[in-house]
Order: structure tokens, then C-alpha cells, then sequence
């Protein structure tokens, strides 16, 4: 054992003196015991340093102590590295006790008073962080950036991608040594205002890629085992990303909620529609987290469906989400995939939907974006479609027309609540779908409606089974039309072209053609409205109106032109798109 130990100090218990206070962000487990100390050993490199002592109480807790001196073995080679983004272990204490046990005490740096959880606790974090780190202009130019101070949401994004880098920087240095984390938390991480780096802690589980691999030793399972276990230490610099950026998950009860989205298996790209519901927020402008992950073009939104990802093969890596657009500042071009465009597209598409007063130019842009989406679908084939499409979707926007309550007077009013599209795949015919429309509303009487949205809440039912089969969407050569002319300029456009592979607007594009059989329509109210059978009928007619057709009649629904795990455009008869979300609500969570 002792050769082992032979690359660290082996001290005494007579080279500290023990401090009489223990900062709380060094708290430990169960089967340990932490001091605060200094070295009093003039002869000690170390004299008068603060340091940490970690007795070791029980035999598992000994063996992670020692396999942090172990790894720091492994890590010699760099050793500036792992001081940088490692808390130092300088060395050991060990001894004999009187009942023959022994004991076992691992002395490292004393690198902050608070680990990275403690400092998001606190109700003054963001500017304290600021000033630990020293956020000056040469700080956050290693970041993309070129500006310190501003509004909230700018000051928390530049903190965010400082410690996500510093953090990424750290782990990936781990990877590209053969060990993999395996305990990455905000309570393990901490901030050191000596050097301003992320530590990710002592690496006292840090496990090598290839140990204890058994009998089934070949490159083939090596290579299985090592993404398995990176990615683990991806997905929980996930979810430290998703505390570092919405306070709420701090929050035990909501951070509980937020686990169980994945434990259900929902994809982790409908994330931001789970997430305003759970937060309780119709729109991000109201909160500084969504903000942030709203942000260019909803980057952020991004970058962490990546690092949830539910398959470990289709989580990103260390050096692939350090080149993510989230990640670097504005200063720092960064050439966006085919994927990302399309995520941009999408999440710009949703945040101007979400407004809901359309003026002239937000509809012409939500256009201009559904057709962008369509010629960048991912999904063009049939049997593609009736793998993705399966599942409940939520209404966003329709380019048809729009008719509020605000102008008219129509006999009953009508608010309309949520608008869902429930797709399920037929057992027994392989190529047919079923398609439910769900139209909640509230029929508000009396002449406070206005103010007082209470009323009798009601729903719409609409059932209807199709046919998907492979089809081509075709456009009519219009002469000179305002949109068209629009569309071929971004064609055109040396930021488009590299990722669209059309020089010009297209004749026709991929499409898939849906079939409709009979339709099937039923109407539920919570509370009778009388035996007034023309009640009723206005009722269905005001839904009508504000409602789009091909929703209340589903046989409308001729053509599919974009899906993928997060959105969904339909095409009605008349051209007009229909964009959906996946909605990934219980009813429990309304």
C-alpha cells in the first residue's frame, strides 16, 4: 500500500493545526469526518496553507480516498491540467488505532468555502459569482464575449457558458485519460477565486474505461463500456446545466417533476413545452431561465435534449458540446449543422406563434419558416412517418385565417383552451393512422366575460382514421407573388445555400399524402346548459369560427410535409399549414 501512495505526502496529525469552524459547501458524507486545518510544519512545502483533512471513517470511504491518490497517479503526466480542474490532493494521513483499526485521512486544497450548489442557494449568487471569478473583459473574451455587465439575462447566459466550459474542459479531460467521473454534482463541483476554475471534485469514483472488464475483453464491448460511461458523465452535466440555468430545479419536489419526464421515456427535445407547464409559465418572456435557453434561436434548448439524450449513443461529447452554438459568444462564428438550422427554424417559429396577436410581418415570417422547415425535413418516407408521428400534439399556428372574440358579438362566447391532435398507429393495417382533435373551451356567460374568463368548461371530440402513403406536395407557379419572391431571395442567400439544397424555389417536394376515411364528431360539457337545442348549436358553430376548419373536420387533412421528435406541419386542402408541438402532459400536470 505504501508503494502506491509513494507519488503523495504521507503527513502526521502533528503537522496541522485544526481550525475551529468547517465552511458548509465542504459537508460531506455520512461516513466522513472534515476538518479545516493549516500546515505548521515549517519543513512542509505546504507551511502555513489551508488545507482540508477527510477522515475516512469506514473501509468503502478508505477505498475512495485511496483511489483518488491513485488517480492522481494516472493524471501525473498533466499535472497542471488536473490542478486546474481536480481538487489537489496533497496527501494522506495513516495510522494505527488502539482497536486495531486503522485510519485514514486524505488531505487536499481548501479551494472554496462553497461548492457550486451553495452558491446558487444563496440570494445574491449572481453578482458574488461575478466578482469570484473576476468577470473583467479578458475573463469573458475566452468565452465568445467582448461584454461584462448588463441586463440580468445577459449576466446570467456569460456566468452560464464561463462555468459550462470550465466544467466541459474538466470532464473532458478525465475522457481523453481513460476515467470517467461517474459523480458529477453541484454539490462535487467547486469554484476556486485563486485560480477561477471549476473543480469537479476529488475523483474518489472515478472508474477507468477498461476495468474490470472480465472475460469479455474485446475492442468491440471496451468500446461499449467507454460510451456507456461517458455518457453518464454527460448526462449529469446535463442536469447541472439545467439547475445552473433554472433556479426553480432547485427546488427538490420540481426537480423530482423534471427527472420523471425522462423516466417516462418522453424525448428530451419536447423539454420546453413539459417545462412551461410544469413552471407554470405561458410564455418564457416572465422568466430569465427560458430566456436563456430561448436565446439564439433556442440554442440552449438544444444543447441540453443533446446532453439528456435517452439512447447513450446519441448523447454529445465533451468536444462536440464545447462547439455547440450555445456555448460560444457572439464573438465566435460558429458554422451551424443542418440539425441545428432546423432546431432554429422550429424554436423561432414556436416563440412567435406563442405571442398570439399576429401582425402582418409575424405572419409572414411564420410562413416564410414552415416552408424553410418543409424543404429541411427529416422524415420524407412513409414508414418514417408512422415511426415519429405517433402521440399527442398540441395546436400552435395555423397561416389560415384567425377570428377572435374581441370584434364580434357572437351569442355565446367562446374561449378557446387548448387544441390537441392525438395520433395513434393502427394494429392491423400497417399504413393507417388514427386522428382524435381535442378542442377544449369555456362558454362564458354574462357581460363581465372580459374580466371573468369562469364559465362552463366544455369539449369538442373529433374522430377520423387515414390512410399515409408516399405523395408529393406541388407548388403552383404564381406569377410574381410577394411570398414566393421573398422565399427565393433566402434560397439565393449564401446562408441558406449551404444547408438547402435548392438554388431556386422547388417545383414540388417530398411529401406524405393522407387519406381520410368517415369522420366522427361528439360535444362534452361539465354542466347542462338547458335543454336549449340552438344553445348548443351556437356553441358548436362559435368553435367553428375560432377554430381552424381542418381541426373540427379532419377529413381536411390531406398531406404531411415535416415531422421529427419535437414538431409537426400538416397541409388542409386549401394550402393553409398547420403547426403542432408534441405535448408531453399527463392530465394530472394541467
Amino acid at each position: 500500500m505504501e508503494e502506491e501512495l509513494d507519488h503523495v505526502i504521507r503527513f502526521k496529525m502533528s503537522d496541522f493545526k485544526i481550525l475551529d469552524c468547517v465552511s458548509t459547501g465542504l459537508g460531506g458524507r455520512g461516513d466522513e469526518i472534515v476538518f479545516e486545518a493549516l500546515v505548521n510544519n515549517r519543513l512542509s512545502p505546504l507551511y502555513n496553507t489551508k488545507v482540508v483533512l477527510r477522515r475516512l471513517k469506514t473501509a468503502q470511504a478508505q477505498r475512495r480516498g485511496k483511489r483518488a491518490i491513485e488517480v492522481l497517479k494516472k493524471l501525473a503526466r498533466r499535472r497542471l491540467m488536473y490542478h486546474s480542474y481536480s481538487m489537489q490532493v496533497h496527501g494522506y494521513i495513516s495510522s494505527l488505532m488502539s482497536n486495531g483499526h486503522s485510519s485514514f485521512t486524505l488531505v487536499h486544497g481548501h479551494h472554496s468555502s462553497f461548492s457550486l450548489r451553495h452558491w446558487l442557494q444563496q440570494s445574491d449568487w449572481l453578482p458574488t459569482l461575478e466578482a469570484t471569478l473576476a468577470l473583467d473583459e479578458e475573463s469573458v473574451r475566452k468565452v465568445g464575449d467582448t461584454t461584462t455587465g448588463g441586463p440580468a439575462v445577459s449576466r446570467h447566459s456569460r456566468l452560464i457558458r464561463v462555468l459550462m466550459r470550465d466544467l466541459l474542459i474538466g470532464v473532458n479531460y478525465l475522457h481523453s485519460h481513460g476515467l470517467a467521473h461517474t459523480e458529477l454534482r453541484l454539490e462535487n463541483v467547486h469554484i476556486s477565486p485563486v485560480d477561477r476554475h471549476v473543480k469537479v471534485g476529488i475523483l474518489g469514483n472515478a472508474a477507468y474505461f477498461h476495468e474490470n472488464a472480465g472475460s469479455d475483453n474485446t475492442p468491440e464491448s471496451n468500446l461499449d463500456r467507454r460510451q456507456m460511461m461517458i455518457a453518464f458523465d454527460m448526462r449529469c452535466v446535463g442536469f447541472m446545466m439545467a439547475k445552473m440555468v433554472l433556479q426553480e430545479l432547485m427546488d427538490p419536489l420540481i426537480f423530482t417533476k423534471f427527472k420523471s419526464f425522462f423516466s417516462k421515456g418522453h424525448d428530451p427535445s419536447c423539454l420546453r413545452e413539459y417545462l412551461l407547464r410544469v413552471l407554470e409559465h405561458r410564455l418564457s418572456s416572465g422568466n430569465v431561465g427560458l430566456q436563456i435557453l430561448d436565446r439564439n434561436w433556442g440554442a440552449g434548448w438544444n444543447l441540453l435534449s443533446l446532453l439528456l439524450a435517452n439512447k447513450p449513443s446519441k448523447r454529445i461529447s465533451c468536444l462536440e458540446a464545447l462547439r455547440h452554438p450555445f456555448l460560444c459568444g457572439p464573438r465566435w462564428r460558429v458554422a451551424p449543422s443542418k440539425e441545428i438550422i432546423r432546431w432554429g427554424l422550429g424554436s423561432t417559429a414556436v416563440r412567435i406563434a406563442e405571442e398570439y396577436i399576429y401582425s402582418h410581418s409575424q405572419r409572414g415570417k411564420l410562413s416564410h419558416f414552415i416552408e424553410l422547415m418543409e424543404m429541411l425535413t427529416p422524415h420524407s418516407k412513409p414508414k418514417h412517418w408512422l415511426e415519429v408521428i405517433p402521440g399527442k400534439w398540441r395546436f400552435l399556428y395555423s397561416t389560415g385565417r384567425h377570428i377572435g372574440l374581441t370584434l364580434r358579438q357572437p351569442p355565446d362566447r367562446v374561449l378557446i383552451g387548448d387544441v390537441c391532435l392525438t395520433v395513434a398507429r393502427d394494429t392491423k393495417l400497417n399504413n393507417r393512422i388514427s386522428l382524435t382533435s381535442d378542442i377544449e373551451f369555456t362558454v362564458m356567460r354574462g357581460r363581465n366575460w372580459p374580466h371573468d374568463k369562469i364559465g362552463v368548461n366544455g369539449k369538442l371530440v373529433g374522430y377520423s382514421s387515414s390512410r399515409i402513403q408516399a405523395g408529393r406536395r406541388l407548388y403552383l407557379k404564381e406569377e410574381n407573388t410577394t411570398a414566393q419572391h421573398v422565399l427565393s431571395q433566402k434560397l439565393s442567400s449564401q446562408k441558406w445555400r449551404k444547408v438547402i439544397p435548392f438554388e431556386e424555389l422547388p417545383s414540388s417536394l417530398p411529401a406524405v399524402k393522407l387519406v381520410p376515411a368517415d369522420i366522427d364528431l361528439t360535444m362534452k360539457l361539465d354542466d347542462p346548459l338547458g335543454e336549449d337545442v340552438d344553445a348548443a348549436r351556437n356553441i358548436i358553430q362559435e368553435v367553428r369560427t375560432q377554430v381552424p376548419p381542418e381541426l373540427f373536420d379532419l377529413s381536411k387533412l390531406i398531406c404531411g410535409t415535416y415531422v421529427d421528435s419535437r414538431l409537426l406541419i400538416l397541409r388542409s386542402i386549401d394550402g393553409s399549414a398547420l403547426l403542432f408541438t408534441r405535448s408531453c402532459l399527463d392530465e394530472n400536470h394541467r
